[in-house]
């Protein structure tokens, strides 16, 4: 999977765990759901952390996520995504895709 970074430019706000946006693991550092969108800190600035292409995620077995699933949902752009053993996973074409 290939993750895009580009500079979220005049973002004042300094994300952190007190700071009240859903924090999700990625790899080697913590995304924040903020606005629609995921932002990591970077070298001194805030950029956008958003997967490329399509990943299907080959193992969800048969667990639904949805509105009391137990996973903690977070906006994305036009969806929703849940956060499951350390990745996001949003519905798509009848499979889960991992973001």
């Amino acid at each position: 999977m290939t993750t895009l970074h580009p500079e979220h430019s005049a973002h004042q706000h300094t994300h952190g765990p007190a700071c009240g946006h859903t924090a999700v693991p990625h790899g080697d550092h913590v995304d924040y759901a903020h606005d629609g969108h995921l932002h990591r800190e970077h070298s001194g600035h805030w950029d956008e952390c958003e997967p490329g292409g399509h990943t299907a995620h080959g193992d969800h077995g048969g667990h639904r996520h949805g509105e009391g699933c137990g996973h903690p949902a977070v906006e994305h752009g036009d969806h929703l995504d849940y956060l499951h053993d350390g990745h996001r996973h949003a519905e798509h074409d009848g499979h889960w895709d991992d973001h």
